[in-house]
């Protein structure tokens, strides 16, 4: 009897498994001729897993052969793989007890450093953090940085590598309960931050009210960066030379949108051809390196992040409340 339950679970969950990978959502918008390099004509959204109530921050693991994300407010990690589908990953994922706290929310952001180890943006730790236990045990972390001049992050968000293992990170309010007016807030501003292991941690900028995707272009001269705020959603671009962002501009504004649709300018990605993919109004915005919108993915819901495989042939993206991907073409 209980070989035959056993059986019966695993029949369903490899249907369940099927029409997952049969499922789409969406429709894809091209703006531009160029888009076609990126995009197929009949490419389709395919969602891979469904059922979280914020998902995040995805990020490819070469090692593991698939997909890390992060379901926030549910302070969890899951891992997706084309061999095994769905599997949880950390559990708790970024709130610990580690610092004074007014939410349990988990890891936002999440990316690899330039040895392979997991970074994560710890909303309710108020933190950078690396992942110090090895894959599939009992998470347990370690600070990478949690104060600026004394006082405590807010609730860092997204994060990038640099190719010298520097970090950047952004720092809204969003893990505090009443974000700017929370009681435990140290900072009076919402930063974007510069992290090295010889120099420590510096402030790049406090001129964003929502700080949110952070990004460099591929030869690490120029800085993008997401404002999450609805009177101000755009994307701002800096010049950056390794240690001061300057000429602070607007890249991309909200207002360029012909029709926009559900969700803020949240994460952001730079392809390897320097173009932009950029999740905002709608979905996620295909936008070449001198501000032409090629293009949009509209999955039909929110969509806070997205990011490649090793091989730029999938864009996977977190949609409120699912993991879904496209096919990418090489241009």
């Amino acid at each position: 009897m209980v070989e035959l339950r056993s059986k019966c679970v695993l029949l369903i969950s490899l249907i369940s498994s099927t029409l997952i990978g049969q499922n789409t959502i969406g429709t894809v918008e091209p703006l531009d001729p160029q888009f076609a390099q990126f995009v197929a004509a009949d490419a389709a959204i395919e969602v891979l897993a469904s059922g979280f109530r914020w998902a995040e921050g995805p990020v490819w693991v070469s090692e593991l052969n698939g997909v890390l994300f992060s379901d926030v407010p549910e302070n969890k990690v899951y891992l997706w793989t084309e061999e095994k589908g769905l599997r949880l990953f950390l559990s708790p994922s970024g709130m610990t007890e580690h610092a004074p706290h007014s939410t349990n929310e988990g890891a936002n952001g999440l990316t690899l450093d330039n040895d392979g180890r997991l970074l994560l943006c710890q909303h309710g730790d108020r933190r950078i953090a690396r992942l110090s236990s090895p894959f599939f045990e009992p998470p347990q972390y370690e600070t990478v940085v949690a104060y600026t001049d004394g006082a405590r992050f807010n609730s860092p968000n997204d994060i990038t590598v640099l190719s010298n293992g520097d970090l950047l990170f952004t720092d809204p309010p969003y893990g505090l309960k009443q974000q700017d007016k929370d009681p435990l807030k140290e900072l009076p501003y919402n930063g974007i931050f510069h992290w090295s292991k010889n120099n420590g941690i510096t402030l790049l900028s406090k001129s964003l009210t929502r700080p949110n995707g952070i990004a460099v272009s591929k030869d690490e001269k120029t800085l993008y960066v997401a404002n999450s705020d609805a009177q101000k959603s755009y994307i701002v671009a800096f010049d950056w030379n390794g240690k001061e962002a300057s000429n602070e501009r607007i890249f991309f504004d909200t207002k360029q949108i012909n029709r926009p649709g559900p969700g803020l300018f949240d994460g952001l990605r730079v392809h390897s051809s320097g173009t932009l993919f950029a999740t905002g109004p709608g979905g996620v915005l295909v936008i070449s390196s001198d501000g032409r919108h090629l293009g949009t993915l509209r999955p039909g819901k929110a969509t806070a992040n997205c990011g490649f495989d090793e091989n730029e042939e999938y864009l996977y993206l977190t949609s409120t409340n699912v993991l879904a991907r496209i096919q990418i073409l090489k241009p």
